[in-house]
């Protein structure tokens, strides 16, 4: 009996480590000092109240496979918010050192002066953008359009031909070709836009779109009429 006694006294020393031992575990700690129940964090966790129960006695043979202990585990530290200062606090490891924490009032005034900065000199170069083109738009007459503005085209040389091909051009651009004819005379050197007075901006625009040069012509009504005199054909690259 005394062989017994002993041989059950052994088996009963063996089976009590499987137990709960009556000390908090560290997730019955990290629980506690969330102010939690077991249910509510069972809850929470999506695991049953006896098997969250299990984890903090440490009763993991409990669960069916070590992949259910271990994602019991898994969902239970995470309905307690452990972070990994916090696993490394309760597991006993070193825990690094926070971060230097920086003044987010400090922060946000330098965040918000060079948001300032930057509006103000956006205005600047917008403000000192716009005012360029608008005095290079002022000092840039504005024009009709080509299709409201009469042109005579008359030979100055003798070249029928040639004078009508000048016209051709000068239609083609949108002008209105009014009259196509002969000049007061065929003696000029060569062919130019000729305006009356306060036409010079249309002439110019004519004269650089045909190639030629641009002259006054005395009087005038003030009708913006041009007059294009041609004179003798030039040869190509002249």
């Amino acid at each position: 009996m005394a062989a017994v006694g002993r041989t059950m006294g052994i088996g009963m020393e063996l089976a009590q480590p499987l137990e709960p031992t009556g000390e908090d575990s560290p997730l019955a700690r990290a629980r506690v000092h969330r102010q939690l129940t077991l249910e509510e964090t069972a809850r929470r966790a999506g695991i049953t109240p006896e098997e969250a129960q299990w984890l903090e006695e440490g009763r993991v043979y409990r669960f069916a496979t070590s992949d259910d202990a271990l994602l019991a585990a898994l969902l239970y530290g995470t309905a307690l918010g452990i972070d990994n200062r916090e696993a490394r606090e309760l597991a006993g490891l070193p825990v690094p050192a926070l971060p230097a924490q920086r003044n987010p009032v400090s922060r946000l005034i330098v965040l918000g002066a060079i948001l300032i900065a930057l509006a103000v000199a956006g205005a600047v170069v917008l403000v000192s953008h716009t005012g360029g083109h608008a005095r290079a738009a002022a000092s840039v007459p504005i024009l009709p359009p080509p299709w409201r503005v009469d042109v005579n085209v008359l030979n100055g040389s003798g070249d029928i031909n040639y004078t009508r091909q000048v016209a051709s051009s000068v239609q083609a651009l949108g002008y209105q070709i009014k009259h196509v004819g002969r000049a007061d005379s065929f003696n000029y050197p060569q062919t130019a836009v000729y305006f009356p007075p306060g036409c010079e901006a249309l002439a110019t625009r004519l004269g650089k779109e045909i190639g030629v040069a641009t002259r006054p012509l005395p009087g005038g009504n003030g009708n913006c009429a041009l007059y294009v005199i041609v004179g003798p054909a030039r040869e190509p690259g002249n």
